[in-house]
């Protein structure tokens, strides 16, 4: 006995291409000074009620949304000035390329200064495995700002998304603090 299929096309199927990701964009209002909470929400899928909290001075400083744990979303800055060497901002950047790089991180464009974005799982930083740090000039003064996340909604580029956050963080610092980034 000989059995066979046979299938006949189907002309009216259509497929339907999948939709390209929302770019991350800047737009008030914004959370721990930096962040837009719009690009925030869309970036992690975080849709519920955010409250900041913020420790610390321009200086040296940590602000996180909402307040739970693990947070959503930390930002943390540091300044170079007034006990804050110049030497300090490159020991912890250099601390944290150690620990990226060894997770994959990828190099941040030259044009947000020299840093990295990483996603770190299986890490003493699982809680916040999404990772972003650069230490860029504002006004000749280093700054080092680094963005955690908790997680990336499906389907968007991770490593391209903490890039933008970053670039607008950026962008925003020299507007909260009154310097020009890259300068």
């Amino acid at each position: 006995m000989l059995l066979v299929a046979a299938c006949t096309p189907e002309n009216d199927i259509v497929s339907s291409p999948v939709p390209a990701p929302q770019p991350v964009v800047d737009s008030a209002p914004y959370i721990c000074k930096l962040i837009p909470e719009q690009a925030f929400r869309l970036v992690s899928g975080v849709t519920g009620h955010l409250t900041e909290k913020t420790d610390g001075s321009q200086n040296d400083g940590d602000c996180w949304a909402p307040d739970t744990t693990p947070r959503p979303l930390e930002v943390r800055w540091m300044q170079e000035g007034n006990g804050m060497p110049r030497e300090q901002l490159d020991f912890v950047l250099e601390d944290r390329r150690q620990v990226y790089s060894r997770h994959g991180g990828v190099t941040l464009p030259t044009d947000l200064g020299d840093g990295l974005a990483a996603y770190l799982p299986n890490s003493p930083f699982a809680d916040q495995p999404y990772r972003v740090v650069a230490k860029f000039r504002c006004d000749g003064k280093e700054q080092l700002v680094t963005i955690y996340l908790t997680r990336i909604a499906k389907g968007r580029d991770a490593i391209k998304d903490m890039t933008e956050l970053m670039r607008i963080a950026q962008k925003r610092y020299g507007e909260v603090y009154n310097c020009t980034p890259g300068a």
